[in-house]
């Protein structure tokens, strides 16, 4: 196919240079235009030097004909420009919140602003690939998920289908400090971050909104509470999930660690880029990388179930994950431009 025509929106942010490292590198994408809001005038190679070869001017507003837009701008910035793309019909795929919520007044609850352009929240595809594949497929927006929605979903996804589990949901998760953005503060400081781990958005993380909404979408028949927690530990980057449900009794029996495990093969069967492991996961193993590991296990005292996922919160989390989408969109394969091993150690 030939290339199409791409801009990325915000490129200064950490999501946005990780679009351009990867689009830059993808045999099917041109990269036409780059944003950026106070770096414009600016070569990109000026910001960042290992971006070198990909030597463009950052652009205050897109001045190119494009195919398709990626933004990174921030929640509520981010769908006022998009508006303008959209009713031209040209492809878009927003990294902010702004069009994964469908609830106008959900959104409002949890970004404390009254939602700029609700009138395409329901053209809006949420961008989850392993969910929402055949959708995305043929989908002219897309609402990219959160990076601890990506990581808690996926964890969860399978034994909510199943309806295996009874009892309130526990999500226990931890972020790299990349997770808060590039724009500097004393939470994010190095010597506040460094050897600590706090916690953080006690009375509920924005992302949880996505989560009980594509839980919900899952298993429409149980009402199912979740509750999650967030913290921000001391690495770059990295997501860890570490998810605590109940389970049912299988008629007079329990299910076997195996059935479980069997349970999230069968779901992610021909999902490229989640794997069931056999021994818990880390960051490390998913740094640089598309990818999703999940384990499985349980505790028989309780029979409670035990299930962590890990990934990069950048990629699988925000860049990777859009590209994939951008792959189903334009009818290519899904890992292109997005199949690197792990940055290891």
């Amino acid at each position: 196919m030939n290339s199409i025509k791409v801009a990325i929106l915000n490129v200064t942010g950490y999501a946005g240079i990780s679009l351009a490292r990867i689009l830059h590198r993808h045999p099917n994408v041109e990269i036409a235009a780059i944003t950026g809001r106070s770096e414009a005038g600016k070569r990109l190679s000026e910001i960042f030097p290992h971006l070198s070869s990909l030597d463009m001017e950052i652009e205050k507003e897109v001045s190119s004909e494009v195919d398709l837009v990626f933004s990174c701008l921030p929640h509520s910035s981010s769908a006022s420009v998009l508006e303008s793309f959209i009713s031209r019909g040209i492809k878009v795929i927003d990294l902010s919140a702004d069009f994964r919520i469908k609830d106008p007044i959900e959104y409002e609850h949890w970004y404390k602003i009254k939602h700029p352009c609700p009138k395409y929240l329901d053209a809006a595809v949420y961008g989850l690939p392993e969910i929402h594949g055949s959708e995305i497929a043929k989908a002219d927006l897309i609402a990219s998920p959160g990076c601890y929605a990506t990581a808690a979903i996926l964890a969860l996804a399978p034994i909510v289908k199943s309806d295996v589990i009874t009892g309130d949901i526990i999500i226990d998760a931890k972020s790299g400090v990349s997770g808060s953005g590039r724009s500097t503060s004393l939470e994010t400081h190095f010597s506040e971050v460094n050897e600590s781990v706090s916690a953080y958005s006690v009375d509920g993380h924005r992302h949880l909104a996505e989560v009980t909404q594509e839980l919900a979408f899952l298993n429409q028949v149980k009402s199912l509470k979740t509750t999650m927690l967030t913290h921000l530990i001391p690495i770059t980057r990295g997501i860890m999930v570490s998810c605590y449900v109940p389970l049912e009794n299988k008629g007079s029996n329990v299910y076997s660690k195996e059935e479980i495990k069997q349970i999230y093969k069968d779901f992610y069967r021909n999902k490229p880029f989640v794997s069931v492991n056999e021994s818990p996961p880390s960051t490390k193993e998913v740094a640089g990388t598309n990818k999703c590991l999940i384990y499985s296990t349980i505790d028989v005292k309780t029979n409670r179930l035990i299930v962590i996922s890990c990934i990069d919160n950048l990629i699988k989390g925000a860049a990777g994950q859009a590209v994939q989408s951008m792959n189903m969109m334009l009818g290519v394969n899904e890992e292109e431009g997005i199949s690197d091993l792990a940055l290891y150690p």
